[in-house]
């Protein structure tokens, strides 16, 4: 091999690429100290957190090494552009827009290998031959070049090798990578700074850390609460060969070094076949109170929803939930890469109500919860286009976008193909945080003290605070001034005072969405003999006086959904519903997290839409869930015995 710098690292004249485009951003004369820093003191803030602002915490763009596989030409500007409102053209030629803008977004690329597929492809041939001197590589260049279809399969021969240690030698220098990562990375805070706009839109730096062992996902997307001036003192920590307590080591490291914030969010749980909320240590020993102790520090919040499937909980968990089968289907079939077949015993660990229960369990034991943790969704879309919306769903990557051919948008059949790849994909997520105003540090601190929460995608404005003297009559006066003042919000605990506690409840529709069918609590809690249990209770619903419950449940709220053409109508359920909640199994000195679960009347899903404005008809199985109640899941309160 030639002592030059490989093509993952691509130099011209001593100079990278990447290098010169961050000469060419990083002096912008047009940006000033609140572009560029946390956002502290430069809007006024309200004096509690007044609205959820609205986001994304998981998009990919071009720089990472299996979107760029994919087929996305799309890169971190114009998914910039896109989640702030503006119109793009997506990477298969189709106009897209968001009907509302977002107000935040983390574009989380993958760490290792940033970018490294993007530099290789725009080689020019002879100098990745030169250079390199690898047939695989070449060899991999070759099918990138040649169609999407060849593109995708180099990329999982990458990934693969990647994963198991086979990566070539030309490719595996650690010096050139992280070179190579950090021109890439300043590159990309530059651009962060330039749409950064404190008030209006906030642009998040953060990456994903990648860890798959034997293909179980156990990913976290990494977030930052800092501007350029302290991230730039820092790269992304790679993935693949490290642990999740090394990652820690690494965050705990950039905030001692730097005064900076930064946190990390597990992801997708639904695909590492039980291992991301385990109750050993990674290598099957008892988990020590320091270990716990580090991962709840490092993560108080989790996705549970995303395009690849919801990670709320699932039937075989959750027997008496008849909401329990949310997008599960398709997903809890293997791990990520579906080579290792999922079974009912690995459940409990991939999924965040079981976490939940397993936190308090832990904690009994060793005094320390590692599983107290708020829910939030994000995409997870590999196209650069943040949309969680049923109406305007790019596919999970450009091989099933919408694509534009000679001015006609035309499918790429995603609904009608079978297994996990076609229509079980969802559209969503997104992740509300309730915040004081619209900054990078705002933002980060709702993530922090999690008062944040997930949707499946519509934006329904959800709030809790609990508390132990709440009535009825504080819905007459200033009750969100009474929640924070007299109780806790959503991602608090509360100490066990001897009465039960009592909980204001409130939930608002989307505005340019569907009605609301029922709110319902979610109590965890651990017996007195030391077991786990569980109970969903419907507290309050639309049309009470008719919809009377029966046999213990509430009846269904109805559906409107018109399959010939993909609507619906908000003639039934409500547009707001709240309560105030006292729980009636309530024990003294129980451990337990209450959390709150909104669901929507029945509304039409992607497949259905797009079966509709293209014309084809879906498969029986897909048609079967062609519609579905969207939802929203608070993060937990916590009720901890008196000490």
């Amino acid at each position: 091999m030639r002592k030059l710098k490989t093509a993952l690292g691509l130099k011209i004249a001593g100079t990278s690429i990447a290098a010169l485009a961050l000469a060419a951003c990083s002096s912008d004369p047009d940006l000033d100290a609140s572009q560029t820093g946390d956002g502290t003191d430069t809007i006024e803030l309200s004096e509690f957190p007044d609205r959820p602002y609205w986001g994304d915490t998981h998009l990919h763009t071009d720089n990472s090494v299996d979107a760029f596989g994919f087929g996305v030409r799309l890169g971190p500007e114009e998914a910039l552009r896109f989640a702030s409102g503006e119109e793009v053209t997506a990477t298969t030629g189709a106009q897209a827009k968001l009907a509302r803008p977002l107000d935040f977004l983390v574009i989380a690329d993958h760490s290792d290998a940033l970018g490294a597929t993007r530099r290789l492809y725009d080689a020019p041939r002879w100098y990745v031959n030169w250079v390199i001197g690898d047939e695989t590589v070449l060899r991999w260049y070759d099918m990138m070049h040649e169609s999407p279809e060849q593109s995708q399969l180099a990329i999982a021969e990458l990934i693969t090798a990647a994963s198991n240690g086979t990566v070539p030698e030309a490719l595996a220098d650690p010096e050139t990578a992280a070179e190579n990562t950090k021109d890439i990375w300043n590159t990309h805070l530059g651009m962060l700074d330039r749409y950064n706009q404190p008030g209006t839109f906030t642009a998040i730096a953060g990456y994903e850390w990648t860890r798959m062992p034997g293909g179980n996902n156990l990913h976290r997307v990494v977030m930052f609460r800092d501007g350029s001036d302290r991230t730039r003192q820092t790269i992304p920590f790679p993935g693949l060969s490290t642990t999740a307590e090394q990652l820690w080591d690494y965050m705990a490291a950039y905030e001692a070094e730097t005064g900076g914030r930064v946190l990390a969010i597990p992801h997708n749980s639904n695909v590492s076949n039980g291992l991301m909320f385990e109750t050993t240590m990674p290598d099957g020993s008892p988990m020590t109170a320091e270990y716990a102790a580090k991962r709840a520090a490092a993560e108080p919040v989790v996705e549970v929803t995303q395009i690849k499937g919801d990670s709320e909980t699932h039937p075989f968990l959750s027997p008496n939930d008849e909401m329990a089968g949310f997008g599960v289907g398709g997903w809890d079939r293997g791990n990520l890469s579906l080579t290792q077949e999922s079974t009912p015993d690995m459940y409990a660990g991939s999924y965040a109500r079981s976490a939940l229960l397993r936190g308090l369990s832990l904690e009994q034991q060793m005094g320390v919860n590692p599983y107290a943790f708020g829910m939030i969704g994000s995409t997870d879309s590999h196209t650069s286009l943040a949309t969680g919306d049923e109406d305007n769903f790019y596919g999970k990557h450009t091989g099933t976008e919408p694509a534009s051919e000679d001015r006609a948008i035309v499918p790429q059949n995603l609904g009608t193909r079978i297994g996990r790849f076609g229509w079980h994909y969802l559209a969503g997520g997104y992740a509300a945080a309730w915040a004081r105003g619209n900054t990078r540090a705002e933002i980060f601190d709702a993530f922090a003290r999690r008062e944040v929460y997930a949707t499946t995608g519509p934006r329904m404005s959800v709030r809790i605070f609990g508390g132990f003297d709440f009535t009825a009559d504080d819905w007459n006066g200033d009750w969100v001034r009474a929640g924070y003042t007299r109780g806790v919000p959503m991602g608090g605990e509360l100490t066990d005072t001897g009465s039960a506690p009592t909980f204001l409840i409130s939930a608002l529709k989307d505005p340019d969405g569907a009605n609301l069918d029922r709110v319902q609590i979610v109590k965890g809690w651990v017996s007195a003999s030391g077991e786990t249990q569980e109970r969903v209770f419907d507290v309050v619903w639309s049309d009470m006086d008719t919809r009377a419950r029966s046999g213990g449940r509430v009846p269904a709220v109805g559906d409107t959904v018109n399959r010939e053409d993909a609507t619906y109508t908000n003639s039934i359920g409500a547009a707001e519903l709240r309560t105030t909640w006292s729980d009636p199994e309530y024990t003294a000195g129980q451990s337990a997290f209450y959390y709150v679960r909104v669901l929507e009347i029945p509304t039409p899903r992607w497949p259905l839409f797009d079966a509709v404005r293209f014309g084809f008809e879906l498969p029986e199985d897909a048609m079967a869930e062609a519609v579905a109640q969207e939802r929203a899941y608070t993060s937990p309160i916590w009720l901890k015995p008196a000490e």
